[in-house]
This record gives structure tokens, sequence and C-alpha cells, in this order.
């Protein structure tokens, strides 16, 4: 064990001195930051928009074109006035007609003004808004959803109270209820659906499972295969056994890949936790706190299960290969196993209760990205997570036994590639 703990302190060491993992790290995490950043940069350098920045002490002026539908151009005001903090504000035309607030907003005095023209047969006007420059999607909305409330206001003239009118307005969310039963009897009733945030974090940690995956299994497969073809394996082999090597290679780059991970998931964390990507996701009806502690929790640990299951067959490829030529071949088969994990998870985060995601959360190979998808929509009983864990612990330490069996006979044997034949009769020879 202390030769073990030997290796991999050394193969940590080694890997973080590496110029390579500094400039991957740094690359990353820029561009990691500048992704998450995007929508204020846009915000922010948005010359062809009104509205693109702009807050409550800066709002877009709009005259408000009260000739021939004053009772409308009033509710509008008063409604808008009353929502309090908003990007823009109507102001009021008093006699003004429609050339003067023209010459308003090309003056700069305004950055436009509100039409209503009269459609024949229907009671609400329709509303033209002119301006100067293509005005922000977000204030177009914001100006839609008043427009709604004075209409609904106008047409049933004071008919309906102003809870009714709240009520109707209020968007009708379905709620989809399981029927399944969990491990104590009781109905589980769970949304369908994940809420954004959950969503976002679910698609994100699938796709780090899978890259850090590849990348890591990669360094490990690439590294034993590199000892081995310059010969140094020849040397080490004398003095470490070869569990020992196995091991302390995929702890040590297992490390290494936490240690990224961890500056990744710093970056992210002070990203969004930024005053303005704050705004953005309130924007959006995201909230941080919404996220969903046991998609994090399970997350890791099926991260950590899923990259041992890997690292392990990763390892035995490497051993079996002579030179690094030839390992991109060689452990094709696991990037396509890899691959399909990816895919089915990711074309399936949508709809989490289909057959296809229930029998893959139950297949080692793909359990890590399927379950977590599951999980993260709420519809995964608990007894089929501790199952899905199970079964994965049990499959690492099958593979495990066997890619040791693989790397102790591998190691040695130099030339063409041995056949499953020549491996089998060689491992016989070696007791785990």
């Amino acid at each position: 064990m202390n030769k073990m703990g030997t290796i991999t302190g050394f193969t940590f060491k080694n890997k973080v001195k590496t110029k390579s993992f500094m400039v991957t790290t740094i690359v990353l995490a820029l561009l990691i930051s500048i992704g998450l950043n995007v929508p204020y940069f846009i915000t922010l350098f948005n010359g062809g928009s009104i509205g693109g920045g702009a807050s409550s002490s800066n709002p877009v002026n709009i005259g408000l074109l009260s000739t021939g539908q004053p009772e409308v151009s009033d509710k509008l005001e008063r409604f808008s006035s009353a929502q309090g903090d908003q990007a823009y504000r109507f102001i009021t035309s008093g006699d003004k007609d429609e050339a003067s607030l023209k010459a308003d907003a090309e003056a700069g005095l305004t950055d436009g003004y509100l039409k209503f023209e009269a459609v024949a047969g229907q009671e609400f006007p329709q509303p033209i808004l002119y301006s100067t420059e293509e005005v922000s999607p977000q204030i177009i909305t914001s100006i839609e959803a008043a427009l709604q409330s004075v209409k609904l206001d106008v047409v049933v003239k004071g008919v309906l109270t102003a809870e009714q009118k709240e009520l109707i307005t209020t968007p009708v969310k379905l709620t989809e209820q399981s029927l399944s039963t969990d491990e104590g009897g009781a109905g589980s009733e769970s949304e369908s659906g994940m809420s954004p945030i959950n969503y976002i974090v679910v698609y994100l940690l699938i796709i780090l499972l899978f890259t850090s995956t590849m990348m890591t299994g990669n360094m490990i497969a690439s590294e034993i295969t590199a000892e081995k073809s310059s010969r140094i394996m020849e040397i080490l082999i004398t003095s470490v056994s070869p569990l020992s090597q196995m091991f302390g290679k995929i702890i040590g780059i297992f490390m290494v890949g936490m240690l990224q991970i961890g500056i990744f998931g710093a970056v992210v964390a002070g990203n969004i936790l930024l005053p303005h990507n704050r705004a953005v996701l309130g924007d959006f009806n995201m909230n941080v706190s919404d996220v969903n502690v046991a998609v994090i929790v399970y997350g890791l640990i099926f991260y950590i299960l899923g990259y041992f299951l890997y690292a392990v067959m990763f390892a035995a490829i490497g051993s079996m290969v002579s030179r690094t030529e030839e390992l991109g071949q060689a452990v094709l088969p696991i990037t396509m196993l890899s691959l399909v994990s990816f895919y089915i998870a990711i074309f399936s985060i949508a709809t989490p209760n289909i057959l296809l995601l229930k029998i893959a959360s139950f297949i080692p190979f793909t359990s890590p990205t399927a379950i977590l998808v599951r999980i993260g929509a709420g519809v995964a009983p608990t007894w089929e997570i501790l199952t899905s864990l199970a079964i994965l612990i049990a499959s690492i330490m099958i593979f495990g036994w066997l890619a040791a069996k693989i790397y102790r006979t591998g190691v040695l044997m130099y030339g063409k590639r041995p056949t499953f034949k020549e491996l089998f009769k060689a491992m016989k020879a070696y007791k785990i």
C-alpha cells in the first residue's frame, strides 16, 4: 500500500505540473467564464437595440399617443406605473399629435412612441410601436404583457374583480403524477419534467462525466502504453507490483480529474453568483436555491463510480498495446460504450420515463448518466437508485479483478496485440 501511495502521489504531481494540464485548465476555465457571461456581454455591448441594458435608473422612454384612445392609453400608463421597477416607462402625450411625438423621438427626448389604431369589428385597438432603433425583446415582451392586462380590463368593462382578472391571466401548469410505488408501498408523486435550473445542472453533469471519463481514461491508457513501449515498465515492475502500478495510476489521475472538476465548479459558482448573472437567471425564472441537492450528491457518487469502471478497462486495454500508435483503435470499443451512455442520457433528458432509460439505469456502462436524468426529473424511486448503485459497485469489483489480471499479464507482452485465447491462457497462470 505504501508503494501504491507513492505511485499515486507521483502520478498526481507529475500530471498537475505538466504544461498541458495547466493550459487546458486555464483555457477551459476562461471558456466557461465567457460562456456564462455571454448574455451579459450581449446586453452590455448591444448598441443596435433599445433597452438591451436598460434599468430602473435609465429606463426606455416611450410616448403614448392618446388621441382617439384615451381610455386605453390611461389604463396602460397606470398599469405600467404600478409595476414599480421596470426597464421602460410610458410618457403621456397630453394634447400632442403624432407629428410632435415623432419629432420628440428624432430629437432624442424619447426612444419612440406607441400608437393605437382602431380595427373594424374589434373592441380593442391595434397597438403599433414606432422607435428610432430596434427595441430589445425583453422590453417588447413586457409591453405585450401590459397590453394583455389592459385588453382584459377594457373588454370585460369592470365586470370582473381584480382577483378574477389575475386568475384568468395566470398560465395553467399541467403537473403529471406517477402511479409507480416506492419501497414503502406509498405512491410516488412527482413532476415528470425538471425545473429549468435542474435541467441545466443535469445536462452539465452528463457532459462533464462523459468528457472527464474520456480524457482521464485515455490519459491512463496512454501513460501505461508509453511506459511499456519505452521499456520503463521492465524496470518499474522489479520494485513495484503490477497491481500497485495500475491502481496507483488510476487513483492518481482520478485525483487530477477531481482537482480539475473542483476548479471548474468554483469558476461556475463564482460566475453564477455575480450580480449581473443572478439578474439574468431571475429573468428566466431560475433560482440557484431551486437546485435539487440530490442531483449534485448522486451526480458526484455516480461520477466517481463511473470513472473507476471505465478507468480499469482503459488500464487493461493500455497494458495490452505495445505502441501508442495502436492505442486509438484498441480503446475504440470503450469509447463507443461511453458514447452510447452519453447519447441515451442526452436524447432522453426530456422524456425521463421511457423504457430505454429505465433499462439503461441498471446497465453499469450506462447507469451513471441514465439514472442521473431520472433523479433530476424526480421519477427514480429509491430502490431503483440503490439497485443501480449496487450493480455498479459489483461491476467495478468484477471488472477491476479482471483488469488486474489482464494488466499483470499484458504489461510484459510485446509485439502484436495478444489474442483473447493467448491472453486467457496467460491469465490462468496468475492469481489475484
